[in-house]
């Protein structure tokens, strides 16, 4: 294994913050230097507060050559490469957005509040397709809508989609409520890949298996189809050590709670948690590497997480 370790690119969420405070921010996180520095910051000054729900941080990140994409609530924003805001793109259908992630001209952006995915068309700067996830007995299905029409599905949030991946297999899902990881294939037929724990994020498939944000169980965990598991815990800190701590409400993320993730070839493995913090975790080593942290404030969540891909 080479002995660089790679640069992210971060977002994070303020949970619970009010207007006139920072709701999160961008961040590119060197683990060489171990240092992390602050490109955008998400605050009352910039932002239309209307329609973006409580947790108003930024989330999902994807890039188009010099073009960075990155979900926000209810609306997808293309900066360029000093993070100033080039354009944003809003529809009826994107409510709650999470993960985002590109494949060939398409940027596919869960929305949480649909129970769907749409997918953006690079080259039209449209939202050109839908789909809606249906469950009915025990069996998953999915229906197709046009996003540029009013004829799609109303809002519903039964399975709480917080990811997308997508590779020339097709589209996997997953969500806090779904308890598993499924498939869509092109013909849009929704099948089963495996089960999950509830309250995961961020699944994924990984060599041979599936790879994942077990938050509920303060880890990042590995379960391969031949039986394989590995588990890498999420970093916690000596409560003295954080601060809005023991704050009574519902939408501070408590320590450890795991949200992003991404991996750098097939051993380096990245995640975030609360507060703010990235760990780098060894795959076939099976231990934890190096960690930055970016604030030590519990309402401080990591959400996106990538590679960054240029050389700066």
């Amino acid at each position: 294994m080479s002995n660089e370790l790679p640069k992210l690119i971060a977002t994070s969420v303020v949970r619970g913050s009010q207007q006139g405070e920072s709701h999160g921010g961008i961040f590119t996180v060197d683990f060489e230097r171990q240092t992390a520095e602050q490109l955008f910051d998400w605050n009352s000054n910039k932002i239309d507060f209307a329609g973006r729900g409580a947790d108003r941080g930024l989330r999902g990140i994807a890039f188009d050559g010099d073009d960075i994409y990155i979900a926000a609530s209810d609306e997808l924003f293309c900066y360029d490469r000093s993070f100033e805001i080039q354009a944003s793109y809003r529809n009826r259908y994107l409510k709650h957005g999470h993960e985002i992630v590109r494949k060939d001209r398409l940027i596919f952006i869960t929305s949480t509040g649909f129970d769907s995915i749409l997918a953006f068309d690079l080259d039209q700067k449209l939202f050109t397709w839908g789909l809606q996830l249906v469950r009915f007995q025990s069996q998953w299905s999915g229906r197709t809508f046009d996003p540029k029409y009013d004829t799609g599905p109303t809002p519903t949030n039964d399975f709480h989609i917080n990811n997308v991946f997508v590779d020339d297999t097709g589209i996997y899902l997953s969500g806090l409520r779904m308890a598993a990881m499924l498939h869509i294939d092109s013909k849009m037929e929704v099948s089963e890949v495996c089960n999950l724990p509830l309250g995961t994020h961020n699944a994924r498939p990984f060599q041979d298996g599936v790879l994942f944000n077990d938050t509920a169980n303060n880890a990042v965990r590995f379960v391969g189809r031949n039986g394989t598991e590995r588990a890498y815990p999420i970093r916690q800190y000596a409560e003295d050590e954080i601060t809005f701590a023991g704050i009574d409400d519902s939408k501070i993320a408590r320590q450890g709670f795991g949200r992003g993730l991404c991996v750098a070839g097939d051993r380096l493995i990245a995640g975030g948690s609360s507060p703010s913090t990235i760990s780098l975790y060894d795959y076939e080593a099976g231990k934890g590497l190096a960690a930055v942290n970016i604030s030590m404030d519990i309402r401080n969540a990591i959400h996106g997480l990538e590679i960054w891909p240029y050389d700066d």
